[in-house]
């Protein structure tokens, strides 16, 4: 009976540590960006929950980068956050930021050609 609730008790333990694995692997994948391409100290969070922490860091990676766009970086740029995001659901934030950001970015170099 004992490893029973062993059992049960691990498979309902597992989804959030499931999500912190997710959660660090953002972060991780977020913050070498940063540090690849935008350089400097990471932005300061305000407190809070880590989910909306990491979501308002990885808009602010996004949106620098969409910022510091030229014809010449847009498509690097576009595969950079398109990394960020390509296994989220298309209702996710970030993902709507980066879809607007690409669809910016392809005028861009239209009018760069």
């Amino acid at each position: 009976m004992a490893a029973n609730a062993l059992t049960s008790r691990a498979v309902y333990d597992l989804p959030s540590k499931m999500d912190q694995i997710t959660l660090r692997n953002r972060l991780l994948l977020a913050s070498g960006m940063w540090r690849e391409t935008i350089g400097g100290a990471l932005p300061r969070m305000p407190k809070g929950d880590p989910e909306d922490q990491l979501q308002q860091f990885e808009l602010e990676l996004v949106n620098r980068l969409w910022d510091r766009a030229t014809p010449d970086t847009a498509r690097e740029i576009a595969d950079r956050t398109w990394d960020l995001v390509h296994d989220r659901p298309d209702s996710d934030p970030v993902k709507q930021r980066v879809v607007e950001c690409h669809e910016a970015l392809a005028r861009m170099t239209r009018l760069g050609d």
